[in-house]
Formats: C-alpha cells, structure tokens, sequence
C-alpha cells in the first residue's frame, strides 16, 4: 500500500511539474514580446495593403497563425525531459540535415533574393529548414560536450572534434544555399558552447580565426551572392549601393530617427505606411518600433530582451546537468547575437545579413525555431529540482 501512494505522489508531482514548472518572469516576457511584435507587423503591413484594395489584415492573420503553431512546438519541446533527448539527438539532426538538403534540390527549394532556403508549403506557407538546424546543432553538439567516458572534467580534442563535426554538415549546406547570416548566429553559438563546455582555450581562438579566414575566401571564391555582397559593402560605404540595400539602409535610419522620445503613436507613421522600408515586416520590423514607438517603446523592447537573457543565464547557471547547461547557452548565444545583428544592421552599426528579430519579427520559420528555443529554456527550468 505504501508503494502505491508513494507512485501516486510521484505522479502528482510530475504532472505538476509539466503544468507548473516553466519560468513566470521568462513566460511573461516573452509573451510580450509576441504582442508586441504582433502589433509591429500589423502596423507595418495594414494601411499598405488597404491603399492597394488588399486584406489589412493579410499577415496579422498568418503572424498569429505562426505564433499558435510555435506555442505548440515550445510546449512539445517541454513534454519530454531535456535528458531524454539524447536518444532522439541523431533523428533529430538527420532531419535537419535533410531539410537542407531538399532546399538545394531544383523544383523542391525556392529561392528568395538569390538564396535556395526555403521550402514551398501549400497555402503559400514556406519553411526555412535553416533555422530549424540550429535547435539541431546546438542539441548535438551539447550530447557530444556533456558525455564523460574519461576521468577528465574536460572535453577532449576528439570531442571538440565530433562536436564540429556536427556542426560542419548543415553550416557547409547553409553556405551553398548561401545564407550567411545563419551562418554567423551558428558559428556564435558554436563558439560559445564550446567555450562553456571546459576544452581549452585554443580551440576558441583557432575557431575565431578560421571564422574570420573561412569569410575573407567566401567573398573571394564568389560563395556569397552578389545580393549578399552589396549588403555587406553598404556596411563600410552607404552610397555603395544607392538603389538597393543603401537605399534600404537610409531609409531604416530616417525611419528609426523620425521617432523622437515618444514615437508618432501605433499605426500612424509616415516612412512606415508609405513602406519606404522594403520588407519592413520582416528583417527591418525594428523600424517600426523606433518610429511609432519611439526612443522609450524601443528602449522597453530592449529591456525586455534584457530581462529575458538574465532569465536564460540564471535558468544555466542553476542547472547541475552538463548537457542541460549546454543547451541553454547555446540558445542564449543564439538570441544574444541574432538580436544583436538584426537591431545592429537597423541602425547601421553592423552589415546587414538579413537575419529577423526573435519573438518579433514576421517569419514562421523564425518563430517556430525561436519559440522551439524559448521551450528548451522552460524543459530546463522545469527539471532543476528534478
């Protein structure tokens, strides 16, 4: 009889483990981030769309669909203990790998501004198989650094070794499609995780430098298309490319300037509906919070962010499982330069890569994988005490 109360009580305490387990502050914020940039891309898209006898509500509609299919893929990435996942680790990087194969198959990849990353979905949906292989990489990599079958608390350099190995395949395929700024946020990630896990400090370095070689050949041998070039030659001389991404990139400054201290108000910004931004929904959405929102909205925005990486970094720092605390820091790397580059490129103080702001930007692709990460944060937090 003892042992079946003991098994009930085990059960009540799991099941409210998984109803009760995730992070308030981390949910919260998040949360409003999703609103937020439910509003941004509303705001960014309605008024165009009406002028030319269109649906205003066009991509609210979809932007909402996106963040319900990734509420349910983040709360599916918390069913199953985090542990566990180092069973499903090499279906789940296989099935990355594929994806980023099948993008670079003619007739099956569709290529947007010179890049094969996507795949056509009926309903007019596409998926980007990149950013769903980051979640793969960064879990990969985290079973590889976090197993010991030696007495060293430290990684050897045959794990450091399989541990890039795991990274290397989607990044090589990344770089055919080419999508360098996927690239980028991975070798972040990449980086970071292998600074965290204990190998010595020359794999960092020799990572750092390759990085920045492995660039300088990419430009060189014509890897990086000419659309991607000019973007990153808008970077040193805005007047490089005057009708194309510089003109882009000085209209995303006025926009952001034009703001002021409190913004225009929401809805009633003149660079954003008369789209003087291209494709400000999406890379550039950051625009339309410094015009409507403003120095002050764009600052709670910041803050928010803010509050969400010390969440990720306490949620790591608090985890006892080596495995566990790879994981978080690879997704905090992740975000940490993802929002970094995109809100960079805005203002003009890094190249622009064309990457999308997490939790905000228009994007299902984007939002599935980022909300996917906000998941895996939540799995670890839940399982702290467990």
């Amino acid at each position: 009889m003892s042992q079946i109360h003991a098994r009930q009580r085990l059960y009540r305490r799991s099941r409210q483990s998984l109803l009760h387990g995730w992070d308030p502050v981390l949910t919260a914020v998040v949360s409003l981030l999703l609103i937020i940039g439910t509003l941004l891309v509303w705001a960014a898209t309605r008024d165009w769309y009406i002028r030319n006898g269109l649906d205003g509500q066009y991509y609210l509609k979809r932007h909402i669909i996106n963040i319900l299919i990734g509420g349910l893929l983040a709360y599916g990435a918390t069913v199953v203990d985090y542990r566990l996942l180092r069973a499903y680790t090499p279906f789940l990087w296989g099935a990355g790998v594929l994806g980023l194969i099948i993008v670079l198959i003619p007739g099956l990849g569709a290529e947007i501004n010179g890049a094969r990353a996507w795949i056509a979905l009926p309903g007019g949906f596409q998926i980007q198989p990149a950013e769903l292989a980051k979640i793969a990489i960064i879990i990969g990599m985290s079973m590889i650094l976090s197993e010991r079958t030696h007495d060293s608390n430290e990684p050897t350099s045959k794990d450091v070794l399989q541990a890039l190995a795991i990274a290397a395949i989607p990044v090589i395929l990344i770089i055919v499609q080419p999508d360098m700024g996927t690239v980028l946020i991975i070798a972040a990630s990449v980086v970071t995780i292998i600074a965290v896990s204990g190998a010595p400090a020359r794999w960092v370095a020799a990572l750092l430098l390759i990085a920045v070689l492995g660039g300088f050949v990419a430009v060189k041998a014509g890897v990086i298309s000419e659309y991607q070039v000019n973007r990153l030659q808008t970077f040193v001389d805005p007047n490089a490319d005057s009708q194309g991404a510089g003109y882009q990139l000085r209209q995303a400054r006025i926009t952001v300037g034009s703001g002021g201290l409190l913004g225009t108000g929401l809805f009633n910004g003149p660079q954003t509906n008369g789209r003087f931004v291209p494709e400000q929904q999406t890379d550039f959405i950051f625009t339309v919070a410094g015009e409507e929102l403003g120095f002050i909205g764009s600052g709670f925005i910041l803050l928010l962010y803010l509050i969400l990486l010390m969440r990720a970094f306490s949620i790591a720092r608090r985890t006892s499982d080596p495995f566990g605390r790879l994981v978080c820091t690879g997704v905090i790397a992740w975000f940490s330069f993802q929002l970094f580059e995109n809100i960079g490129m805005t203002l003009g103080l890094m190249p622009m890569t064309g990457v999308p702001l997490p939790f905000i930007s228009y994007g299902g692709s984007s939002m599935f994988a980022t909300l996917i990460g906000f998941g895996l944060l939540q799995n670890v937090h839940a399982r702290l005490r467990g």
